[in-house]
């Protein structure tokens, strides 16, 4: 039976240490098993053995493996809306929760959601007259497209339907399910599109239609842009006309397929094509002016006949600036002519109403303070200013009629710009997915009537409260019947801990 070593646990401790410091030098262990009687082997045990202790006593204890989180709909539904495929959304779960899910689980939510948000588009609608912008956006394939009825003053989604034919059966149809839910409007905005036009004479013959001013700009800005362009080449050739005349005069021959060499003719020709340019260029500015809200003129706000003449005149000098204009550009400015005088009544369709405010409100407010108002809304942009400062920086006495002129100027129609940011969205996921379901609309639909907007003046808003739904979420999961779980809420790291 073997006897242990008769020294203290001190001097144990002692002796490992001295191994331990002195671990590699040679001789060490043969001194100490000498000198103490203690036998090699046991030395070498009493050294791995403080070793040991040494290293349990500074290695962190064992952590719990971390639990990997369950994919939920709302995490489904929330990569879905920022533009991900089906196949997209499960490698995001598999590399964010580290727990993969399959494709027909996913396809299975993404029914789900798509079902309650034709639902939630069926029941829900503002209970105040809109006015609402229509128009139809084509994916890649041009034998149908998605017709689209956006809020104007709320930018609030009221129906997205499609691909369907573009024509008059299909946009009735849209109009007419609108009503069925119980949607009412008392101003549209829209193209030049016939069948948009046809079916709202079918669907609200009383409703007044308003045609977009985008569209006539845009217009507008393509003929001075050929305009720009044709002078530009013009100026670029005066260099090369005057070496021509200088080698016709040298008796040398001329260069080029059709050489010009009249100095004066061409100095002719800048002049009108410069002279066409600026011209077009001042009357799109002053119709841009005379087709505004309001107009002002020597301190009174211009009435709809003081307008139309104005309008009149205008379109006279833009048919004299045709009848002017060299022949390979006369035709640009005799079509631009001809659009405005077509598309002018229905361009003004918000000025009757108007006028009808400012008349009835020129007994409290003169007219040269309703101009001076109406300078401040112009330009409240450009001040920095809201409604409410502009009000709070006029008289107490004009401060009643003057609140009432704002909210009316605020909401007359003149372009269709809520539908087309509305397009901006569909696109991305357009591009993504090649064609919209209707259920795939109604979800984007539903994300974007309860998106909070996080800056500007309706910050902390949806379209659906600025639609007059006060009451609305602003979680769209949670409209949808998705309410956070606690295990998708936020885990707080304090901060000595998060290093």
């Amino acid at each position: 039976m073997g006897q242990s070593h008769p020294s203290t646990p001190e001097q144990r401790a002692q002796w490992a240490i001295h191994m331990l410091t002195h671990q590699g030098t040679y001789g060490v262990i043969t001194h100490l098993s000498r000198t103490h009687g203690v036998s090699r082997p046991t030395l070498y045990a009493w050294r791995d053995q403080a070793a040991g202790a040494l290293a349990q006593a500074f290695d962190p204890p064992p952590t719990t493996p971390p639990v990997r989180a369950t994919p939920t709909a709302r995490h489904i539904l929330t990569l879905w809306i920022a533009h991900a495929s089906t196949r997209g959304i499960q490698a995001a779960l598999s590399e964010l929760l580290q727990r993969g899910s399959s494709l027909a689980t996913i396809t299975t939510v993404l029914h789900d959601a798509q079902q309650r948000a034709m639902t939630w588009m069926q029941t829900h609608v503002p209970a105040t007259p809109r006015a609402l912008a229509l128009d139809e956006i084509y994916a890649s394939s041009r034998t149908g497209a998605y017709l689209n009825v956006v809020d104007v003053h709320s930018g609030a989604v009221w129906a997205s339907e499609g691909p369907l034919a573009v024509d008059c059966a299909s946009w009735t149809l849209v109009l007419w399910s609108m009503q069925d839910r119980g949607l009412r409007w008392d101003r549209v905005v829209m193209d030049e599109s016939a069948p948009m036009h046809t079916a709202c004479q079918q669907a609200t013959p009383t409703v007044v239609v308003q045609l977009d001013q985008w569209h006539l700009w845009q217009v507008c800005a393509q003929v001075q842009a050929r305009l720009t362009r044709r002078l530009a080449e013009l100026v670029r050739q005066t260099p090369v006309v005057a070496r021509q005349a200088a080698r016709l005069a040298a008796g040398r021959p001329l260069q080029g397929r059709w050489p010009k060499t009249d100095v004066v003719a061409h100095a002719a020709d800048v002049a009108a094509a410069e002279r066409v340019a600026g011209d077009v260029a001042y009357l799109t500015q002053e119709l841009r002016r005379l087709l505004a809200v309001v107009v002002i003129e020597r301190q009174t706000l211009r009435t709809p006949a003081q307008r139309q003449v104005e309008l009149d005149a205008l379109l006279c000098l833009l048919d004299a600036v045709a009848a002017a204009a060299p022949g390979d550009v006369s035709g640009e400015v005799v079509a631009l002519a001809r659009r405005v005088r077509r598309q002018t009544p229905k361009l003004l369709a918000f000025v009757d109403g108007v006028a009808r405010v400012e008349a009835s409100l020129a007994g409290v407010l003169a007219p040269e303070h309703q101009a001076l108002v109406a300078w401040a809304w112009q330009r409240r942009d450009t001040l920095a200013w809201t409604n409410a400062e502009v009000l709070a920086a006029m008289p107490e006495a004009w401060r009643a009629a003057a609140r009432v002129l704002l909210a009316t100027w605020d909401a007359a129609v003149c372009v269709s710009s809520a539908v087309e940011r509305w397009h901006s969205i569909l696109r991305p996921h357009l591009a993504v997915r090649r064609r919209l379901t209707t259920g795939m609309l109604a979800l984007l639909a539903v994300w974007h009537n309860h998106r909070v907007f996080t800056r500007g003046i309706h910050q902390g808003q949806s379209p659906l409260h600025l639609s007059g739904m006060t009451d609305a979420p602003t979680d769209w999961l949670v409209a949808l019947g998705y309410p956070p779980d606690a295990a998708d809420a936020p885990q707080v790291v304090p901060l000595d801990q998060a290093a």
